[in-house]
């Protein structure tokens, strides 16, 4: 049933986390005008839980949902993204609580850094640049979950920018800008979709 994840789950100890049934954002990257990728983040509203911090567009996952799905419904929601503009990669699970609770964030991309539409849980959205994510104020959900979220140059001398899951379950970023006949890295690489 449509909002039957709406609500907090509650720990033995007291932990609340949002989402009865777990939660879900989208990781959506996107190539800038260099190729380099950039990640469409979401100021929160000062009201909503960690306000005021930067994250990723997502919140309560419903009982029939995947958390792919979950993670897109949000980012159309929160951002106005279209569900048929994004790519999904893959998937992992970024915190789990003793509760049982999780948070998936889904990792997907565009063709190019989408136009948003902000609706009353963000203060804005902005492209930001992967490099310069760390200077942001961000959630300490999605801080401590970035270094194993953020992408690594995998050299390609074809291909549209996009990200690619590495066989140690990372992420890289095929810029398809590399020089005639270099392969380096491309090996690791998987374009398996999920």
């Amino acid at each position: 049933m449509r909002g039957d994840g709406d609500g907090w789950s509650i720990g033995s100890d007291g932990t609340r986390h949002w989402g009865k049934h777990g939660a879900a954002g989208l990781l959506l990257r996107a190539p800038d005008s260099d190729g380099s990728p950039m990640v469409l983040l979401q100021h929160r509203a000062a009201w909503s839980h960690q306000g005021g911090t930067w994250a990723l567009p997502g919140g309560a996952r419903d009982s029939h949902e995947s958390t792919t799905h979950a993670a897109v419904r949000e980012a159309h929601e929160e951002a106005g993204i279209a569900e048929d503009a994004v790519r999904v990669r893959g998937e992992v699970v970024t915190m789990r609580a003793e509760s049982g609770w999780t948070y998936t964030t889904v990792v997907a991309d565009a063709a190019h850094p989408l136009s948003t539409v902000a609706n009353g849980e963000s203060t804005e959205l902005r492209w930001v640049r992967e490099a310069d994510v760390d200077s942001l104020p961000l959630h300490p959900g999605f801080g401590s979950s970035w270094p194993e979220l953020r992408t690594e140059p995998v050299v390609s001398v074809d291909g549209d920018p996009h990200t690619v899951v590495l066989e140690d379950g990372g992420f890289g970023w095929l810029s398809g800008n590399s020089p005639e006949g270099s392969d380096q890295n491309l090996s690791e690489a998987s374009n398996t979709q999920l």
